[in-house]
């Protein structure tokens, strides 16, 4: 103690950034509670931490302002002249605390309204329906935009900022993206019942498939990029379509054989509308992935629908 009661605070060195210099806001509403309260212990009380840590955590405060800030005694702790300056301050430091808590409360909330989803046309049309009536009942104030395209088109989405999350199937993953494999999924031949190939002994070989004109997707599209790159290059298609709908239902037709996911083309292969053709000497697996900009790992509704797609 100095010879005028106050406490040693002469080793106070004005140094740092303003981070080291000025107590943090854990500090500031325990000495805003000590003003109120009259006592050290109930203001321990109130914000929940032991006396003994209140106590530390004041004179670790009066060390870093080089002041003196609370006098105890047996009757109380009373505030110093100091202290009841800087108590005025740190009132004003906590109210715009709790304002800048507000207000991004507020911008999480109007982050949280909305969610944009970007997703190449299997995902689309055959796995986010059930993700999203999964995600309406965890967060039914969040309105969700589908956006429908190829692995290109759900790229240029998220790089241009009119997609929060995204979905694609093919083989890499696009330049400026992080991604996440959320599931796996394998590229048939299907055909019409009528069609030659339905009536085959022995599995097609992975030239006569590359020579034959198909029902194909645009370029662009996860399913055409899986297929080129297995095949090493495709024949001039038969029919070139924008969405696996399409595709299937000119397959159904009779056009011609096409490529599909087996996810869409369950339901017609079940009821023989379709039939699937083996194929030698080639792999059709892919990876299908989430994606997103990186270094820009979703949030909010996005984090929740991606934590749901992996369930």
């Amino acid at each position: 103690m100095s010879g005028d009661g106050e406490r040693d605070t002469s080793r106070f060195e004005v140094s740092g950034s303003l981070a080291h210099r000025v107590p943090d806001l854990g500090a500031l509403e325990l000495l805003l509670a000590v003003a109120r309260l009259g006592s050290l212990g109930q203001a321990a009380r109130e914000l929940g931490i032991t006396q003994p840590a209140a106590s530390s955590r004041v004179r670790s405060m009066e060390r870093q302002l080089g002041v003196a800030l609370v006098d105890r005694s047996p009757r109380g702790s009373r505030l110093t002249d100091a202290g009841a300056l800087v108590t005025d301050w740190a009132r004003r430091i906590v109210e715009a605390a709790e304002a800048f808590d507000v207000g991004a409360q507020a911008l999480r909330d109007r982050r949280d309204s909305r969610l944009r989803v970007a997703a190449s046309m299997t995902i689309a049309e055959y796995l986010l329906p059930g993700w999203l009536l999964a995600l309406r009942a965890q967060r039914p104030d969040t309105a969700v935009s589908l956006l429908a395209g190829n692995s290109a088109a759900v790229a240029e989405r998220l790089l241009s900022d009119e997609a929060d999350l995204g979905f694609v199937e093919g083989l890499s993953v696009p330049t400026g993206l992080d991604s996440v494999v959320i599931a796996h999924d394998r590229l048939i031949v299907v055909t019409a019942p009528g069609h030659p190939w339905a009536r085959r002994r022995r599995p097609l070989g992975a030239s006569e498939l590359a020579a034959t004109p198909l029902i194909l997707r645009e370029k662009g599209s996860g399913t055409r990029q899986v297929l080129d790159t297995a095949l090493g290059g495709l024949a001039r298609p038969l029919i070139e379509l924008s969405s696996t709908t399409a595709v299937k239902a000119a397959a159904v037709s009779g056009a011609g054989p096409a490529v599909l996911s087996e996810l869409a083309v369950r339901e017609e292969l079940a009821m023989r509308r379709l039939v699937s053709v083996p194929v030698d000497g080639v792999s059709l697996a892919r990876d299908l992935r989430a994606v997103w900009p990186t270094g820009h790992r979703p949030v909010g509704p996005a984090r929740e629908l991606l934590s749901l797609t992996r369930g």
